[in-house]
């Protein structure tokens, strides 16, 4: 594993990554974080742009008089998520936690920055762009885009990682085309009358038609896509009455789809509507359905897919790097950045099970784990991957 020598002593940042860990913020809520962010850029010679999208941070570091550009991108904010771990940088914001590993992000980010700052060994300029709320749905990729992100900071591509439970710790996947999955949410509300369960005649039961429902869209998947695509319809959230005794005035149910095509959502998207309104009508009621679409899919782009696997390859060797993984129905906002500009979402191994902290007893691999933690390990291992890519990108022709 050919790690940059500069990186083989990581301390500094292990400091870094854990004290962010131990003091986690929510989506447009990383003040600290960005300010941690913002100082070490400058410390190290950076030029700093702050408030994009908020608490969003971009870094431009120029050097040579090339006119190539990239964008490197890591997220910061974390879920809110009661932590169960005990080691000693353990969450200290009750009911929040750095359970996906944008801490992890955000430190092999600030190391890659760091290691640039130093050697200055490319010509063109790199765009740090340190995001907000990529959880919850709160798409800050879109945010810092519609601020203006790529206008005021060119990038010819843009290039992002995560850490995955995949096999090999410091190991790399990716693929050329569909990588995640797009996300989406949905609420269908069956409106009846309600009436005391002696005497249903007297009422209109929305519980049976929500039923019936919830059992019909079970299957649309199988109805609608083929059989050659993937795609997840998931219901998993049903409401009635409040009472055992209470016919409702309403039930609900909720759940999330996940589709790797827009063409795919489309179709699932349609005969959802068309269930609900149907079976509602059936039992003399009437559907009241939210359908939103949170996120697209990330679609890397087959030329810098290529382009990132090679650099990978070069890094830890063929054996660690998976350049066919198969899409997962995980889902990312950095799909919003891959429509605006051509790039690669990759996965860098966190390990499987648990890993041991030095000193800090263990923590899990398993991302939105309330005993998750992230591995250390990879922090020299992801920074190296965004040194050299941003070396070969900037040195081209």
């Amino acid at each position: 594993m050919k790690t940059l020598e500069s990186l083989n002593n990581y301390s500094q940042f292990v400091e870094i990554r854990r004290d962010i860990h131990a003091h986690p913020e929510l989506g447009f809520d990383e003040h600290r974080t960005s300010e941690i962010v913002a100082t070490k850029l400058r410390e190290w010679g950076i030029e700093v742009h702050r408030g994009v999208a908020g608490t969003g941070v971009v870094g431009v570091l120029k050097s040579g008089t090339g006119g190539r550009t990239i964008g490197l991108r890591a997220d910061m904010d974390c879920l809110p998520l009661q932590e169960l771990n005990e080691f000693g940088h353990k969450s200290t914001h009750p009911g929040q936690m750095h359970a996906c590993g944008h801490d992890g992000h955000t430190t092999m980010l600030l190391a890659a920055a760091w290691h640039l700052s130093q050697t200055r060994d490319f010509n063109g300029t790199v765009n740090f762009i340190f995001q907000p709320a990529e959880e919850m749905g709160r798409a800050g990729a879109k945010k810092m885009i519609a601020d203006g992100l790529f206008e005021r900071f060119p990038c010819d591509a843009v290039f992002g990682l995560h850490n995955f439970s995949i096999g090999n710790v410091g190991g790399f996947a990716l693929n050329d085309g569909a990588f995640m999955a797009s996300s989406n949410i949905f609420k269908i509300t069956i409106k009846g009358r309600g009436t005391h369960a002696s005497m249903p005649h007297t009422g209109i039961d929305p519980v049976a038609p929500i039923l019936a429902l919830a059992t019909a869209l079970q299957s649309v998947v199988s109805k609608v896509i083929s059989s050659t695509e993937r795609a997840l319809l998931a219901v998993t959230q049903l409401q009635g009455s409040v009472a055992p005794n209470i016919i409702p005035d309403e039930a609900s149910l909720g759940g999330v789809v996940r589709t790797f095509s827009l063409s795919a959502l489309d179709r699932i998207e349609e005969r959802v509507r068309t269930l609900a309104t149907h079976i509602a009508q059936s039992y003399e009621c009437e559907a009241d359905i939210m359908f939103r679409r949170a996120s697209p899919p990330v679609m890397n782009h087959a030329k810098e897919a290529r382009f990132a696997a090679d650099v990978m390859r070069e890094l830890v060797g063929d054996e660690m790097v998976d350049d066919q993984f198969p899409g997962v129905l995980t889902a990312e906002d950095f799909a919003y950045m891959l429509l605006e500009r051509p790039g690669c979402y990759a996965f860098i191994g966190n390990g499987e099970g648990k890993h041991r902290l030095e000193g800090h007893g263990e923590g899990a691999c398993i991302l939105h784990n309330a005993s998750y933690d992230f591995n250390d390990a990879i922090i020299p291992v992801g920074a190296s991957y965004f040194v050299r890519l941003t070396e070969k990108w900037l040195n081209q022709g």
